[in-house]
């Protein structure tokens, strides 16, 4: 290889070749590289199985929303009633609460016939497309170890447990080596929901921010051809052999050198994946893109069909995160009101426009909180945290849509019929991806560790 057409300038030190074409970017590449460049040597690069899904869009709605307001309707027999909420939560001692009635109208939709909250009047229009399952639970009763609970299928934290984005980068690689594997997009609950833990960096998330810039530092800088990013390319990818050559026994630092690489790659294919200067009008308005309650989250939703389309396996979306989450309704239910507008349309529009370009069959899309909220309020017209019954569903990717499975108690507080703990839905998402969760196992410190532990298998009732 001809030394002066790799380096045109001469050679120059690796740490200001870095700095010159684009070290800024670092900050949203540190995560989602490919799975065999990683930490771990021995990460799946096949499915165990043929998949039903290439990607999954994990949309998580940070707070806990009300399953007895939005997709899991009881009548309001109940209400004005003091019931027994001994064991709730880490209270023990006797307690009586009062159960407030649900003032929303349900509505059977589709030719399923589904209820579902006048909240949620366009994916009423797609529920043939969505499998309910009413009867998930978990164990947390508090917000940040509810995520992490959610995220990493675990509860202790005697080690640094990775996310279910991360054991999907960290099985599967990427399909497009210029994007990330594993990216989030808006602000999350917790920083576990991003993280690669003992799978290391090189498979944590890609963050994309909301908003009209979802990579910051993406463009390269002005007056620079795409011929010469090519030979910058091609140097960088030489000196970094040579850095690997001498690093290679430092995995941390191995991983930043690759998430340099991927930045400079991104400069040259992610620009294209975020414009959305081609798309018509009439796909914009399904995600209600233009208008002011939606556009924001139109706008996620729309890059992560974008993204699908260019081999990104595991694209998480957190709505209203950060703090406790924006969904947490303690004092007022009609505070889903307006968080429910900015995610109905556009989230109907996501499901829409997976099936009108031919991708819903291969994608999964996947709604989901850390928890539900009770039946009764907390002296107030909000709702308290319920981990003990609340609803997830699924769309696409081989689910069986227009199906309801399992049930809460006649009042919504437990898992009553079938009851699903959350373990089950990460089993499920795996499945359809074509992983054999028993197999997805890493020794730590001599101990094996799997994402699902237990006696957790796929929800098979929703599955075609």
């Amino acid at each position: 290889m001809n030394e002066r057409t790799i380096f045109p300038c001469g050679r120059i030190s690796r740490r200001r070749f870095l700095f010159q074409t684009g070290v800024g970017f670092v900050g949203a590449a540190m995560g989602g590289l490919w799975a065999e460049e990683g930490r771990i040597r021995d990460a799946q690069l096949i499915p165990h199985f043929p998949p039903r899904a290439r990607s999954v869009i994990f949309l998580f709605m940070c707070g806990g929303v009300s399953h007895i307001d939005t997709f899991d309707p009881k009548d309001n027999k109940w209400a004005g009633t003091m019931i027994d909420a001994v064991g709730f939560g880490d209270n023990l001692a006797e307690m009586k609460r009062p159960v407030i009635p649900c003032r929303r109208t349900f509505t059977r939709c589709g030719k399923s016939g589904i209820p579902v909250s006048d909240w949620f009047p366009h994916v009423g229009g797609v529920i043939d497309e969505i499998a309910l399952v009413r009867s998930m639970w978990c164990h947390e009763t508090n917000h940040f170890p509810a995520v992490i609970e959610t995220a990493t299928g675990h509860r202790d934290r005697i080690v640094e447990h990775p996310c279910l984005g991360s054991w999907v980068s960290y099985a599967l690689g990427t399909e497009n080596r210029n994007l990330p594997t594993f990216v989030n997009i808006g602000r999350p609950s917790s920083p576990v929901q991003l993280s690669g833990g003992y799978l290391g960096a090189s498979v944590s998330a890609t963050p994309f921010q909301p908003g009209d810039t979802p990579i910051r530092n993406l463009y390269p800088p002005k007056g620079v051809s795409a011929s010469e990013r090519e030979r910058q390319m091609r140097a960088l990818e030489l000196l970094n052999q040579e850095f690997r050559a001498e690093y290679e026994i430092h995995s941390a630092i191995a991983a930043r050198a690759k998430a340099y690489e991927l930045a400079a790659r991104m400069q040259l294919s992610a620009p294209e994946a975020v414009d959305f200067s081609e798309e018509p009008d009439s796909v914009k308005n399904l995600y209600g893109i233009g208008e002011k309650e939606t556009d924001d989250f139109g706008k996620q939703l729309l890059l992560a069909r974008r993204l699908v389309e260019r081999g990104v396996r595991f694209i998480q979306i957190c709505h209203a995160g950060g703090g406790n989450g924006s969904w947490d309704a303690h004092g007022e239910m009609e505070s889903h009101a307006p968080l429910c507008r900015q995610t109905d349309k556009p989230i109907a529009g996501l499901i829409r426009d997976l099936k009108q370009h031919g991708l819903l069959d291969g994608t999964l899309v996947v709604w989901t909180s850390e928890f539900g909220r009770t039946p009764w309020s907390q002296n107030t017209t909000g709702r308290d945290h319920n981990p003990k019954g609340f609803t997830s569903w699924l769309a696409g990717g081989g689910v069986k849509g227009g199906t309801i499975y399992g049930s809460s108690d006649e009042i919504g507080y437990r898992a009553a019929e079938n009851p699903q703990y959350i373990s089950a839905l990460q089993a499920t998402i795996l499945h359809q991806l074509g992983l054999d969760y028993k197999k997805m196992e890493v020794e730590i410190d001599g101990r094996p560790v799997r994402l699902v532990e237990g006696t957790a298998e796929p929800i098979w009732g929703v599955l075609g």
